[in-house]
This record gives structure tokens, sequence and C-alpha cells, in this order.
């Protein structure tokens, strides 16, 4: 409780107001004018970078050579705000295609013309799939963000569940992928945007593991 005060102006202040600015640039060069369809787009991308730069955190303290905590403030605050960001997107999502009918999203209309497998198992199916998982894994997440789990579940069973962060992440960027180049078609600018986040996150998480790797046994993770 001590720390809250200094957390709400030195991060949660510019992360929420950065989040805020982001979504409504997004918001507003959406092509498209449908409010649902704007929502989910000007979500999408704020927390895509938000996931991708509190995993930055720990491989970069271990580049400089610093020891990394278990937990960390910066980073564990980013990551709520990734949470609830990509949370806020996979609600609004639901709702974007298929106009009343979001269980078509996880299931065909009609199994019988797919050899009686209801599930979606076509390239639709995979991305919302991934992305069902992905807002699974960040509730997950956003509740363990605390000291009260922490002191509750001991360091090392805190930090097993910290990690799925990088399934989630594997997840965020297939469903990400599927969306753009597959039923979507975004303009080059965002698909740009999306491939930075995912490749520097993904080399400098790369290099992070490596270098942790050459060292006597430190946490390295992601809160």
């Amino acid at each position: 409780m001590r720390r809250l005060p200094k957390r709400l102006l030195r991060h949660h202040l510019p992360i929420g107001l950065a989040t805020f600015l982001g979504g409504a640039l997004f918001y507003g060069v959406h092509p498209i004018s449908d409010l649902i369809g704007r929502l989910s787009f000007a979500s999408a991308y704020p927390a895509l970078i938000l996931i991708s730069l509190s995993l930055l955190i720990g491989p970069l303290k271990v580049m400089s050579g610093k020891r990394v905590p278990v937990s960390m403030d910066l980073r564990r605050d980013l990551g709520i705000w990734a949470g609830m960001t990509g949370l806020f997107h996979a609600a609004v999502g639901q709702f974007v295609h298929l106009r009343g009918r979001p269980w078509l999203y996880y299931v065909y209309e009609n199994s019988r013309d797919r050899n009686l497998v209801p599930l979606r198992h076509d390239r639709f199916g995979f991305a919302n799939y991934t992305g069902l998982s992905a807002a699974l894994i960040l509730l997950l997440l956003l509740c363990l963000s605390n000291d009260a789990s922490l002191r509750k579940l001991r360091t090392q069973s805190w930090k097993r569940l910290q990690r799925w962060n990088y399934a989630c992440f594997a997840l965020i960027a297939v469903h990400t992928f599927l969306y753009q180049l597959g039923m979507e078609r975004q303009k080059l600018p965002f698909v740009a945007t999306a491939i930075i986040a995912v490749v520097t996150t993904s080399l400098i998480q790369w290099h992070g593991f490596r270098l942790q790797r050459s060292r006597p046994p430190r946490s390295l993770g992601g809160a």
C-alpha cells in the first residue's frame, strides 16, 4: 500500500494516458465507420504493444547486467494495462463479425458440411481460438498481478504461473497475423506495426534468455 500512490502517479497515470491516446489514434484512422469494429481495432494494437513492452523489461535488464527481481512494479503495471486492454478487445471482438451469433466464431452453423466436427477448424476458427486462449491467460495473469497473490502462492509457484505470459504472447501473435493477413487484409502500416512489435520482442527475449543461461541462475520472466 505504501508503494501504491507512487505507482499510480509514475506508472498507471502515464501508461493509462498513453493507452487511451493510442486507442484514440487507431480509432481515428480506422477506415470503417462501424463503432464496434473501430473499438476492436483501436484496442487490439495498444494491447499488443503493452504486452510487448512488459516482456522487454526483464531481458533489457539482463542485457544491461542488472539483477532481475521476481516482480517489478513497472513490469507488473504494464501487464495490468495490457490485460485490461486485451480483455476489452476480446469482449468487443465477439461482436465484430457474425452480429448476433458470436458462437459461430467457434462452431460451424452446419456441422454436416464439416464431417460432423462442430468446432471450427478453418483459419477463421483457429484465429478465434488462439484469441480466446490468449484472453483466458490474460485474465489469469491479471488476477495474479498483486502482492497478495505473490504472498499466497509463494515465489516459485507464482513465477511458474506468470510464465504463461510467453504462451499468451505467442497466441496473440498468431491471432494477430491470421486476422491481419487472412480475414481483414489490413493496410501495410498496421501490419508493419504488428511485425515490429512481435519480432523485436521475440529477438530481445531470445537474446536475454541466452545471456541468462550463460550466467549463474537468476530470475527472468514477466509479471
